[in-house]
C-alpha cells in the first residue's frame, strides 16, 4: 500500500467477525455486525498543540485496537476496505490478541 496519513490520521484493517456462535451456530453475512475491531496498518506523524510542537501517536502499525462503531471513513486502496479515521476515535490497544489468534 502506497498510502501515508497525514497529521493524526491512522489507517486500520478491520478484523473479521467469527463465523459462528461458541455453541457452533454459523452466524450468516446479513445477520452480523461489523466488527469494531481493527489492525492498524499505518499512522501520520502525530498533531500539532497550541504551541506547534508535534504530539506523537500513541499506537503503531501492527496494534489491534478498539474503535466506535461509527468511527472513521471507509476507503478501499488496492482493492482492499480500510478505515481512515483520527487517532482520538480510538478507544485503546486489545493487548495479547495476536498469541490468541496464533494459539487458536
Amino acid at each position: 500500500m502506497k498510502f501515508r496519513p497525514l497529521h493524526d490520521r491512522v489507517v486500520v484493517k478491520r478484523i473479521d467477525a467469527e463465523e459462528k456462535t461458541a455453541g457452533g451456530i454459523i452466524i450468516p453475512d446479513t445477520a452480523k455486525e461489523k466488527p469494531q475491531t481493527g489492525e492498524v496498518v499505518a499512522v501520520g506523524p502525530g498533531g500539532r498543540d497550541e504551541a506547534g510542537k508535534l504530539t506523537p501517536i500513541d499506537v503503531k502499525a501492527g496494534d489491534h485496537v478498539l474503535f466506535g462503531k461509527w468511527s472513521g471513513t471507509e476507503v478501499k486502496l488496492d482493492g482492499v476496505d480500510y478505515l481512515i479515521m483520527k487517532e482520538s476515535d480510538i478507544m485503546g490497544v486489545l493487548e495479547g490478541t495476536v498469541a490468541k489468534k496464533k494459539a487458536a
